[in-house]
């Protein structure tokens, strides 16, 4: 058998990239804008989104993993580590149809400490089929992902409530030895939004498969030029 090609990235300067761009052109030139158009299209947030949620399926090796919506987050400029959890305890608790008591500062402590103004591009991927924690973890790894665990959810929900997945529970996964060890599972937390508008924080096991009731929160660095 002949030995596996080794893979390498294709840029816009490669036959491959220029086809991409020249396509892209094509498009752009058809389409006619004047130059107020052509700014506001320049401006747009929402274009550079839907491009790179494009190109993201494309480059999935992983057909589990199907990416469905991304959004921005920041940490804010008030962030402290130690106490975050207690914090948006006191803030949202009382929101929550239900939240569990195991959500505490002591238990998420490994959890390696968030930078205030950090900014993350947060991508959402529907689980098919079903998986396990370390296929998570190795798609997380695949997509350079930041692991922030239950603080990176308790940000998720307090920014972008909105653009949680209906009818699915948010998972935001730690490395397996940071999470609590609880009833005999280390605990992943997760982010459930009900269709009526209400919304749970609760504790799933690291040690459990995964089906298409979930969706993998990757909290990503922000594109060069958007940070």
């Amino acid at each position: 058998m002949s030995p596996l090609a080794t893979s390498t990235t294709v840029t816009d300067r490669d036959p491959k990239g220029l086809h991409f761009m020249q396509k892209c052109a094509a498009v752009y030139n058809k389409a006619g804008l004047d130059e107020d158009q052509a700014q506001q299209l320049n401006e747009d947030p929402e274009f550079a989104k839907e491009l790179a949620m494009l190109i993201d399926k494309r480059s999935q090796p992983d057909n589990r993993f199907e990416l469905i919506n991304s959004f921005e987050i920041t940490v804010p400029a008030d962030y402290v580590h130690a106490t975050r959890l207690t914090s948006f305890g006191k803030a949202h608790k009382k929101k929550f149809y239900y939240y569990n008591p195991e959500l505490t500062d002591a238990n998420f402590a490994k959890t390696p400490a968030l930078v205030p103004g950090k900014k993350f591009l947060v991508k959402a991927f529907q689980i098919k089929g079903r998986v396990t924690s370390d296929d998570c973890l190795t798609q997380l790894k695949r997509v350079k992902a930041t692991l922030i665990g239950a603080q990176g959810a308790s940000l998720a929900y307090e920014q972008k409530k909105d653009e949680l997945t209906v009818s699915q529970w948010s998972l935001s996964f730690d490395e397996k030895d940071n999470l609590p060890f609880v009833d005999g599972y280390h605990r992943v937390p997760s982010v459930y939004r009900v269709s009526g508008g209400g919304f749970g924080f609760d504790l799933d096991g690291f040690e459990y498969d995964w089906s298409d009731r979930y969706v993998l929160l990757a909290f990503c660095d922000l594109p060069a030029g958007e940070a």
